[in-house]
């Protein structure tokens, strides 16, 4: 989906019609705006529980609202449009330069800016889609659709969160869920204000952490997030850069191995197994994997990813060899040779997952594997990738940590063995 620049007018009249709105429903004042990015980071301090806004949907030609109760919309400057009756489905839809409020039946309001969406009772959700999202929702025009930016407390916002991110768990994973729900507020606290020139702070997905709203919450999750409530990694009294992943199949890397920039002394490679020499993830699903190609598969999908990524103009033609290059500290492919017609393309780092996509069109699951290929008159026939992992592999493994958790580890523990040099603090 097209990422586009909302109104920031629209966005700050219509947050503060909420905020009003809010007021007077709650009998409460309202809670403060989000505070800006931290470049460089802020120190950690006591303080209030932070507000977040979540991009939910961004480009959208139209979107729906309702849920299970009632909810008011208003314009931005707080003035009533309407009332959304429990059950009722209304749409918001493109008007111009505007957008408009579309009843049931057909009745549409005259065309603005933005609207706020708010529950009467504001322990009711408000239905964008088919999901339901805790606190208030912006609905604004942007340059060639529609955002919509949920607008609620930090530890709500981890509640759908860590939900998303770990799925359902049993209780011997607690301790796995808890680490989450820390590295997840950490993360958020680091990046404030990521897609503030869009209109939010986060995207709902992988782009920042997956958040489900209230379908992705469970008992667990919840009770992570309550028991650690304020609780961040630090390095020198400010959140870390908090990077988390699926699974790295016994060691994690660098942290530049992924990312430029991203030479911390938190970020090290590890070796993430158990005193018997196991990995602690071994237990993943995505542990061992192994992928495949035709020629013509593997042809067509080159052409299309080495032009996405800038590293290949018009066409490829026929793909002679595919071949790995070295390996990074942690044993992961450090570039990948692609000869083909044209000439040879050399693929480096986090690029080679993207490039390598698999056949049903998802980037590569890690950059630690094997290839094997067969040729056939002078062009590649087959190719086939064994691999371990998920995921990028800096930080957190977070099926490393179930594993911990399985086996007694309490999150301080398990995410020291992540973010070795690194301390716990409250927030609030």
């Amino acid at each position: 989906m097209t990422r586009r620049v909302p109104s920031a007018a629209a966005a700050a009249a219509v947050a503060a019609g909420l905020a009003v709105l809010a007021s007077c429903i709650r009998q409460e004042a309202p809670a403060g705006a989000a505070p800006a990015p931290a470049a460089p980071p802020a120190a950690v301090s006591e303080g209030p529980e932070p507000q977040v806004r979540i991009g939910l949907q961004v480009g959208a030609t139209s979107i729906n609202v309702g849920g299970l109760a009632p909810l008011t919309v208003t314009e931005p400057d707080g003035t009533p449009v309407a009332r959304i009756a429990a059950g009722e489905t209304w749409r918001v839809v493109i008007a111009g330069q505007a957008l408009q409020l579309v009843s049931p039946a057909g009745r549409a309001a005259a065309p603005t800016d933005g609207l706020g969406v708010i529950a009467e009772d504001p322990h009711d959700p408000v239905r964008i889609g088919r999901r339901d999202y805790r606190g208030s929702v912006d609905i604004l025009r942007d340059r060639t659709g529609l955002t919509a930016v949920n607008r609620l407390g930090l530890e709500a916002y981890l509640g759908g969160v860590v939900g998303g991110e770990m799925g359902r768990r049993d209780s011997t994973d607690v301790e796995a869920l808890r680490a989450q729900a820390v590295v997840s507020r950490t993360y958020a606290l680091r990046n404030m204000g990521r897609w503030r020139v869009e209109g939010f702070d986060f995207y709902a997905t992988v782009s920042d952490q997956v958040y489900g709203g209230v379908q992705s919450e469970n008992a667990l999750a919840l009770a992570a997030v309550r028991d650690t409530r304020g609780e961040v990694i630090t390095a020198g009294g400010a959140p870390i850069d908090a990077f988390f992943f699926s699974t790295c199949g016994g060691r994690t890397a660098d942290g530049t191995e992924a990312f430029r920039g991203a030479a911390r002394p938190y970020l090290r490679s590890i070796a993430d197994v158990d005193a018997g020499g196991v990995p602690w993830c071994s237990l993943s699903p995505r542990f061992h994997w192994r992928d495949e190609w035709s020629g013509d598969a593997l042809r067509a999908i080159l052409a299309r990813t080495l032009q996405e990524t800038n590293l290949a103009r018009g066409g490829v033609g026929a793909i002679r060899h595919v071949a790995t290059e070295g390996r990074t500290a942690s044993g992961r492919v450090a570039s990948l040779r692609i000869v083909t017609a044209s000439g040879t393309i050399m693929v480096d780092g986090p690029q080679i997952r993207r490039v390598l996509q698999t056949t049903a069109g998802d980037i590569l699951r890690s950059t630690r594997f094997e290839l094997r290929e067969t040729t056939r008159g002078g062009a590649v026939s087959f190719l086939v990738a064994e691999g371990m992992g998920a995921g990028h592999g800096v930080g957190m493994c977070q099926w490393g940590a179930v594993g911990r958790a399985r086996a007694g580890q309490r999150y301080p523990e398990i995410l020291a063995a992540y973010f070795q040099g690194t301390e716990l603090q409250r927030d609030y």
